[in-house]
């Protein structure tokens, strides 16, 4: 199991008014350890007036940079985000795991591709890292990023992005999308939804020229955004996305449907093995997640958002059934052989076994 590491804050960079880049100091003992691919995200964990706050970020650096550092934009009661903001200091220490994560591909320096990525807001920090390696490791190909903010004060790493463009002139193209900032081209102004992905893709950029498209971003936009790039030719391989966060409403499993009453007892025995230790506690159904549930016995089990997007909380069920609510974080090969969210994941079966420790 992943485990936290407590690592020095180097540096704190503000780059917009409301967002922080922090970058941690790994030891050379832990350099193998935080080793990421791009795109991948870190769990932190810190304590915030006597309350411990998990959050995740993604890595907005590449792994050429020789560098971990992650962006915490400030959120409207956001408790971790605005402590970042204001209190943070280089020199304090945070804990940190391992970087994690799927969203990523493998990239080729023989490859000739064209990338395409759909931001809004925060969601470049994930994307910045993809573009940067993208561009270092594929002399032969070409990348366009479609970046929507509501105006150019809240562009993230806009410096970064605009010596990116420079370096990489023929190569790497951005268009910027406003909200509430009017810009001389109307194809620029609006929201990045349906309507809009389907204009830049007719005038901007044809989609035939798009091996890979990365979208990052809420809930909604990236659903739109997906789904445009669907119906406009792209298969699903071609398209990896990262949310932002769940969306929230009634409980639904991972396919949409209703929720089942679980059958048989009222109770599921549960068998955890975790670091090659099997615990078995008793916990109710139709109630609780397995996280939860296991938590509230006093089992410290690894998780970080409890929405469905990370997969910090990822165990294979390995006896038993489940039923698993939202699902952004694991691949269908990952689900296909088994593994779940626990924090997702309600009992079916009077008997659950959940193994922490397998990774294939």
């Amino acid at each position: 199991m992943s485990q936290f590491h407590p690592l020095k804050v180097a540096s704190i960079e503000r780059t917009t008014r409301d967002a922080v880049v922090v970058a941690f100091d790994v030891p050379q003992e832990l350099k193998e350890k935080f080793h990421f691919r791009p795109g991948q995200y870190l769990n932190v964990r810190a304590q915030v007036d006597g309350e411990e706050l998990r959050r995740s970020y993604s890595i907005c650096a590449a792994p050429h940079d020789n560098i971990l550092r992650v962006a915490v934009k400030r959120v409207y009661d956001g408790a971790f985000s605005n402590w970042a903001n204001t209190e943070l200091q280089p020199g304090d220490t945070v804990e940190v795991m391992p970087p994690d994560g799927n969203f990523t591909i493998d990239f080729d320096p023989q490859a000739q591709r064209g990338y395409a990525a759909f931001a809004v807001g925060s969601g470049i920090t994930p994307i910045l890292s993809l573009v940067k390696t993208a561009l270092d490791t594929e002399p032969n190909s070409t990348f366009t990023l479609f970046y929507a903010n509501r105006a150019s004060s809240s562009i993230m790493f806009r410096e970064e992005i605009e010596d990116l463009k420079n370096r990489y002139m023929e190569r790497f193209s951005v268009v910027y999308i406003m909200s509430r900032e009017h810009q001389d081209i109307d194809l620029f102004n609006g929201r990045l939804d349906a309507e809009k992905v389907n204009q830049l893709l007719s005038v901007w950029l044809p989609v035939e020229k798009i091996d890979y498209a990365f979208v990052c971003g809420p809930h909604d936009m990236t659903e739109q955004v997906v789904a445009t790039l669907k119906e406009r030719g792209l298969v699903k391989e071609q398209i990896k996305y990262e949310l932002f966060g769940a969306p929230k409403g009634p409980r639904t499993t991972a396919d949409g449907a209703a929720p089942r009453r679980a059958p048989g007892a009222e109770d599921c025995h549960l068998t955890i093995v975790q670091d090659g230790i099997t615990r078995e506690i008793t916990i109710a159904k139709n109630n609780k997640s397995l996280l939860d549930s296991a938590m509230e016995q006093g089992i410290e089990l690894p998780y970080s958002c409890k929405g469905g997007v990370c997969s910090t909380c990822r165990c294979k069920v390995v006896e038993g059934e489940v039923d698993m609510d939202a699902n952004v974080a694991l691949e269908d090969y990952e689900v296909n052989m088994g593994f779940v969210l626990s924090c997702q994941s309600f009992p079916v079966t009077d008997k659950v076994v959940i193994d922490f420790d397998q990774e294939t």
